[in-house]
């Protein structure tokens, strides 16, 4: 659908759906937080959402923008982390797991949101313009989103599946997991670079459960994303 854009055309279409979605994603960890009894992140205004309290130069800006411009591949990107104090919680490791699962959780509401404008702008039949623009941007937003939501549930320290892996693990093998934390971006930096088959080991990890999950959107919204 995208194919002839530029890349400054691609940038615009894409910025404001990967600078939501990766701080969106942290606010929800904060939002649950402090529903469970946790107030660190809205004391130090984390809670809010202005996107440049979020955003980290590297992870918001540098890498999916390097990721877009080059093309392929996987694209996703990371906010400052919403600081997240377990003593506060009754129940620890429960309390941890779902301050975890809101954040692939908030990527998919606004995956179905962004699949709602794509929905709406496709139904002008618009072919240029503002609406064309609209059901680019909505597109993109489902992508990203779906993206997101997928590679954060992987089962790896420090992603959020590991959060939630660690909460249903009994303590004693839950330790022995976090142990893999210290080694976890390194590990996942190897399969983002790591080429197999002209593509990235995390593109081949993540490819059916990314388009799984983008069908299955797509078919509740009742629309075409081809």
């Amino acid at each position: 659908m995208d194919s002839s854009l530029t890349i400054v055309q691609t940038i615009a279409v894409w910025a404001l759906p990967v600078i939501f979605a990766i701080t969106l994603h942290e606010v929800a960890h904060g939002w649950v937080a402090r529903y469970l009894g946790d107030s660190t992140a809205h004391k130090l205004g984390r809670l809010s959402l202005n996107p440049l309290r979020h955003v980290d130069p590297v992870g918001t800006v540098l890498v999916p923008g390097m990721l877009l411009a080059l093309g392929g591949g996987f694209l996703f990107g990371w906010a400052k982390p919403v600081p997240v104090d377990w003593r506060n919680f009754r129940k620890p490791r429960t309390d941890m797991a779902l301050v975890a699962v809101a954040g692939p959780l908030s990527n998919l509401a606004m995956a179905l949101c962004w699949g709602l404008l794509f929905k709406v702008a496709l139904g002008t039949g618009a072919q240029e313009g503002i609406w064309y623009g609209m059901a680019l941007m909505g597109r993109a937003g489902m992508m990203i989103n779906i993206s997101l939501m997928v590679l954060n549930l992987l089962p790896l320290p420090p992603l959020d599946g590991s959060r939630v892996l660690m909460g249903v693990l009994p303590p004693r093998a839950a330790f022995q997991y976090a142990k893999i934390e210290r080694y976890g971006m390194i590990i996942l930096i190897l399969l983002v670079v790591i080429p197999v088959d002209g593509s990235s080991i995390l593109s081949k990890v993540l490819y059916w459960p990314f388009v799984l999950s983008f069908v299955g959107i797509s078919h509740l919204l009742g629309i075409n994303p081809v």
